[in-house]
């Protein structure tokens, strides 16, 4: 059974390369395809599912690009809100989230409230989000709030990662054929099952999500034991 659902969301350029589109238009053809996935796995009985929706590497990118994609979270906010009200889906995000435009952070705090309350799946975005940069501010919030610990446990440091309340996933797909985690919830992936297919975004639809969950099913997870 999962109960963490985590998704490289991988692709989308290419999707619109190869439809003779802007990669904007790509970009919002995968912010789409976030409220069907999103739908599926709530009807597969997950309950978190956390996107990779914009790493610390991406405000390397054009800034065009940059400024498109920030404006495109107010815009998925506003016009996804009434579905996540209605289908039961409670959002949150992870990341430096303090780096994001005011309009994209308002927005973002005001869906979160909003939503607060669902209860039948969490979408988890991670925005300007880095695993690495995880690790590092959990260490720094350690340092600043334990009294000279002198002794730190793998238990005691998940409680400063930023969504220390949510499961660690147990499957995380990547989209587009790419092998490498992309700097994608290092601490928490450590014993999850990695599934790529080779759709790009846009085009990984609910038959798709069936498919990486079955071979899910499939697979024998023994965490470092043997049976």
């Amino acid at each position: 059974m999962i109960r963490h659902l985590a998704i490289i969301m991988d692709g989308n350029g290419r999707w619109a390369q190869q439809r003779g589109l802007s990669r904007s238009e790509g970009h919002r053809a995968g912010a789409q395809r976030i409220s069907d996935i999103t739908e599926a796995a709530a009807q597969l009985g997950i309950e978190y599912l956390t996107l990779y929706a914009f790493s610390t590497e991406n405000w390397k990118r054009p800034i065009a690009e940059v400024t498109f994609l920030m404006n495109l979270i107010p815009e998925f906010c506003r016009n996804k809100l009434p579905d996540m009200m209605k289908n039961g889906v409670r959002l949150r995000t992870v990341g430096r989230t303090d780096d994001l435009p005011a309009a994209s952070k308002a927005a973002l705090l005001d869906a979160v409230e909003k939503t607060r309350d669902n209860r039948k799946i969490t979408l988890n975005l991670a925005l300007s989000y880095g695993g690495r940069a995880e690790i590092v501010d959990a260490v720094n919030r350690i340092l600043r709030e334990e009294k000279k610990p002198e002794k730190i446990t793998e238990e005691t440091f998940a409680r400063y990662l930023y969504a220390p309340d949510i499961p660690d996933p147990d499957l995380m797909i990547r989209t587009s054929g790419e092998m490498r985690l992309s700097n994608f919830l290092l601490w928490e992936l450590s014993y999850a099952e990695l599934f790529v297919s080779d759709l790009h975004w846009p085009d990984f639809d609910a038959a798709a999500l069936k498919e990486a969950v079955s071979a899910y099913e499939t697979r024998d997870r023994r965490f470092g034991k043997v049976k």
